[in-house]
């Protein structure tokens, strides 16, 4: 026997009966083997309902009007099911709950209101953020613009379809066809993440596409010492003003840490640059605050 692949059922949740004794009334869309409830904002008697029927089982009025709201419901979700179909989508359970209680959810474009998104952050410059900032939500723009028409082959796609796969594979695209380290690929995703929150607080996505990726700034710990060279370079260096030259000052004389640490000195510290130079190098040490 062929697997009914979509049916409709309703049913109690007798959990939330409220204290006029009326118990709502869920449906469950299953498609596939998948199932996603919704309230219809329908409530009924317990006692007038049954199950097997999946109908009030009174006469009186109400009974009848709720009879009635489940049919006419019915035929709605089959008639949003049924377009979504002939659009091109899957039509699935999940999209025909986004669709039921958010009609304008599919229909939003990602880039489209992400650039609508960019100008408000643009507008914020000077009193919430700054140009820098500002200029960064542009620039992910541009990037995002040039990932989706190289891997997808469009000039946009629909807001529900930035998932996992999309945020990685724009991570991938970030490191590789802009050359981005780590932590600026971080960066510019955070500008994306505050993005898909916006979408979250305005109820166009259901769940967050960051939810399972997580962006995580690398760090290095250990950091390489100036050479005399290079340090030789920055005292020579021609300064504009006296208190830039006071800090280069006070940089050029902790720049190896001397002062704090020539305490911990020993031979494993000592490393031979040339057979007449020797050089020494410590690894930093944080205080801890007493």
């Amino acid at each position: 026997m062929e697997r009914k692949r979509f049916s409709v059922t309703y049913f109690l949740r007798k959990a939330r009966t409220n204290k006029a004794g009326l118990t709502p009334i869920l449906a469950r869309i299953t498609t596939n083997g998948i199932s996603k409830e919704i309230y219809i904002q329908c409530s009924v008697p317990a006692d007038k309902w049954s199950q097997s029927k999946e109908r009030a089982t009174g006469k009186d009025k109400l009974c009848q009007q709720v009879n009635s709201y489940l049919d006419d419901y019915r035929a709605r979700i089959l008639a949003v099911r049924q377009e979504l179909i002939s659009k091109g989508y899957e039509g699935n359970c999940i999209q025909i709950k986004e669709r039921l209680q958010n009609p304008t959810t599919l229909s939003i474009m990602f880039l489209a209101e992400l650039a609508k998104y960019c100008e408000k952050r643009q507008a914020e410059v000077g009193v919430r953020i700054t140009q820098l900032t500002a200029n960064k939500y542009h620039r992910v723009l541009r990037y995002l613009r040039e990932y989706v028409a190289s891997a997808y082959r469009k000039e946009d796609l629909l807001l529900s379809a930035v998932g996992y796969e999309f945020l990685d594979g724009f991570n991938t695209f970030l490191q590789t066809a802009h050359r981005c380290k780590h932590n600026d690929a971080v960066n510019l995703l955070d500008c994306v993440k505050n993005f898909t929150r916006y979408c979250l607080r305005n109820e166009w996505i259901e769940k967050d596409p960051f939810r399972n990726y997580k962006l995580k700034e690398g760090h290095n710990k250990e950091k390489d010492h100036l050479t005399r060279e290079e340090l030789e370079t920055l005292v020579r260096k021609r300064l504009p003003n006296e208190r830039l030259d006071r800090i280069r000052d006070v940089f050029a004389f902790c720049s190896q840490g001397w002062h704090l640490q020539m305490r911990n000195i020993c031979s494993r510290n000592i490393s031979a640059r040339t057979t007449t130079e020797r050089h020494g190098f410590i690894s930093r040490e944080r205080r801890r605050p007493s």
